[in-house]
């Protein structure tokens, strides 16, 4: 299949090669006369250094061989072919690594001759095409060149056999030298190839720590904000005054404060693994771009914010919390174990919303791990109070005590996890395109949203559980000001401002009722010729990009110009992050625009493939029946990356320009990456 892929891409892409700068082969004709109505036609031609040529005779799913037509007016009616193959000087027969198969070849020349006899004795002239295709370690091209033949002016030879040119011993010697030159280039390519292989995995092993460290940190700041909830911070106090009263020394007491923390730590973490375990984390990579999955959180996040708000309460069932409070009665690590058990089912009302929403970003990082590291900083942040008050008792005298307060936090995150309901509702809808939640309508639902939160802090909106607010306290006023900065930064947004904090929580400019807000004069040239082709659209900044591989391999040959593959997916957040913060970057967007030819494959694409194109993915194991598979299975199969954004600069053979990276929110550092591939290419490809 990789091989018929390949012819097909060559076939297809003749007129374009024809406009490339390279001439690795230069075709020359000669005549002999081998009688008053015998001719020898002779094709010689000149092979630039670490091209080679191939032979006439291949094997099926190989390289193109060597043709030969003529103007069939002309054929078996002025004159007909004698040797229906011409004869060939020497050829070097190698396994040859872009086909991945044993080939014939001709290196640095090559002569053929065919021998034909006229049936037309006023003939003066014969007009032959060879069409070939010629190949070195990186790039392969496909041609077809006229030779005329002058009859008239040909003299007759002395010998009558048909010309078949020998190698010299000193040609030999110099085919063997030059052979040692391609071995050696070849070894070299090698090992820059084994080299940046071993770079990649570096980097992919890099980006994975880093995503991990990501979602730790998401975990522990929800554990944070868990503390403050009503079901659990009056539990500090009593927690720990039950460990340093029951113990007989305060050794003994902050001994089972760090067993009932390193027990609450275990508890999270395993129900972080069983997560994994059941659901896989290739599941787990999907939860960001299925449109199913993403409306059943947005359901989610509802119920999670009603219950915050006090709607009702999300309780497991009162016989798992008898047992697990039966069983710490039980003396000794036992009983320390399951009062932790009792507290992680007790508090479940407060801090199921919390975990249900960092277990879904978990998910969305594709880490094995990504579960388990969330519930291990969720589990550290909570386990730590208990475990300092009691190694550290006077500190409770300086903790806030417990009231009203404490149901305004858990309001305040329930208008949180509302906002972020709506962010799943966004995936799916822009998964779909189906533009009912463009980014205007979503701005002004998060600014409704904050906006009643605001309200709900002033006092102006009370919840069932709430105490009233008498007057604005401090920190009440502080969050009034941090909620109404965010509000009036966000309304320029539905005018078309960029709102660069929110990248990759709102959606893009481009999919909105407005993509070049209320001005045109700075949107895009409308008249570039990327978007008089196929299969192509305005992207972010006002960058022409394709959404197919094939058309913009096309054109980038067509141009002269590297190939900028951009795999993107409608709900990546990172890959709306890069666009606004770094493409937008002047240097960044000079270079995406004029210097290279940007393909965005969208791997979460649901549009449905034609039957006939349907295919078995080797490299994701299933059957690929949509766009968006079609693209992972390309990343993932000529890549080895299953994660978005990931950007790579190639040539039309999808050799590599620079080494391929994720999202580097750096503008300085991704333009030096940028401009590092598009010099590289000038230098391999410059005009001669």
């Amino acid at each position: 299949m990789k091989k018929m892929c390949l012819l097909f891409v060559l076939l297809f892409s003749i007129s374009s090669l024809q406009a490339q700068i390279f001439k690795p082969v230069k075709w020359t004709g000669e005549v002999e006369k081998l009688s008053e109505t015998e001719f020898n036609l002779i094709y010689k031609a000149k092979i630039e250094d670490h091209w080679h040529l191939y032979s006439q005779t291949l094997p099926e799913g190989g390289a193109l061989p060597t043709e030969f037509f003529y103007d069939e007016e002309a054929l078996n009616k002025k004159f007909e072919i004698i040797s229906k193959k011409a004869a060939e000087s020497k050829t070097i027969t190698k396994f040859d690594k872009v086909f991945e198969m044993d080939l014939t070849f001709f290196d640095n020349e090559a002569t053929l001759v065919q021998k034909i006899k006229l049936l037309d004795p006023t003939l003066k002239s014969i007009e032959g095409e060879v069409s070939y295709q010629a190949c070195d370690d990186e790039k392969c091209m496909f041609e077809s060149e006229k030779i005329k033949f002058d009859l008239s002016t040909a003299k007759l030879i002395e010998s009558k056999n048909d010309t078949y040119l020998l190698l010299s011993k000193a040609e030999s010697k110099k085919v063997s030298v030059k052979e040692k030159e391609i071995n050696e280039s070849k070894k070299e390519t090698e090992e820059e190839e084994e080299s940046l292989h071993q770079e990649e995995e570096v980097d992919n092993e890099e980006e994975e720590k880093t995503s991990t460290l990501g979602v730790f940190i998401l975990g522990f700041l929800g554990g944070l904000a868990a503390l403050f909830m009503p079901c659990i911070f009056p539990m500090i106090p009593m927690t720990v005054s039950f460990f340093t009263k029951q113990s007989k020394s305060k050794g003994e007491g902050i001994k089972k404060s760090i067993i009932y923390g390193l027990s609450i730590i275990f508890i999270y973490v395993a129900l972080g693994m069983i997560i994994t375990m059941i659901f896989g984390v290739s599941a787990l990579n999907e939860f960001s771009t299925n449109p199913w999955v993403n409306i059943a959180f947005f359901i989610l996040f509802i119920i999670f914010a009603l219950s915050f708000f006090g709607a009702f309460e999300i309780t497991l069932p009162s016989s798992w919390v008898n047992a697990a409070d039966k069983n710490s009665d039980k003396g000794g690590l036992v009983g320390i174990f399951f009062m932790a058990f009792t507290l992680a089912l007790v508090s479940f009302s407060c801090t199921g919303p919390i975990i249900g929403s960092l277990l879904v970003k978990a998910g969305e990082s594709g880490d094995l791990f990504g579960p388990a590291m969330g519930m291990l900083g969720f589990a550290i942040a909570l386990a730590l109070p208990f475990t300092l008050f009691a190694m550290f008792p006077g500190w409770l005298n300086s903790m806030p005590k417990s009231g009203g307060w404490l149901n305004s936090v858990k309001v305040v995150l329930g208008f949180l996890e509302l906002a972020f309901a709506f962010k799943f509702l966004s995936n799916a809808d822009l998964v779909w395109q189906l533009h009912i939640l463009e980014r205007e309508m979503f701005l002004a639902i998060w600014i409704a949203i904050f906006i009643a939160t605001i309200l709900y802090l002033m006092g102006k909106i009370q919840m069932p559980h709430d105490s009233p607010v008498e007057r604005l306290s401090v920190t009440r006023l502080m969050f009034v000001l941090v909620f109404s900065t965010f509000v009036v930064y966000m309304i320029p947004g539905l005018w078309g401002a960029p709102l660069k904090i929110l990248s990759g929580l709102t959606p893009p400019k481009v999919y909105s009722e407005a993509p070049y807000g209320l001005e045109t004069t700075d949107a895009v040239d409308l008249s570039s010729d990327i978007l008089k082709q196929k299969h192509t659209k305005i992207g972010a900044n006002g960058i022409p990009v394709f959404l197919d591989y094939d058309s913009a391999n096309k054109y980038a040959k067509k141009v002269n110009k590297p190939l900028f593959i951009d795999f993107t997916g409608h709900a990546c957040a990172n890959c709306r992050k890069m666009e606004d913060n770094v493409w937008s970057d002047p240097r960044v967007k000079d270079l995406l625009k004029n210097d290279v030819v940007v393909v965005s494959l969208y791997v979460d694409e649901r549009k449905k493939l034609d039957k006939k194109d349907y295919f078995h993915s080797e490299a994701l194991d299933k059957e690929v029946t949509t766009t968006g598979l079609k693209w992972m299975d390309f990343s993932v199969k000529h890549f080895k990356a299953n994660s978005q954004p990931y950007y790579a600069i190639v040539d039309s053979e999808l050799n590599r320009m620079n080494k391929p990276q994720g999202a580097d929110f750096d503008a300085d550092s991704y333009y030096k990456w940028l401009r590092k591939g598009v010099v590289k290419y000038k230098k391999k490809y410059k005009k001669k």
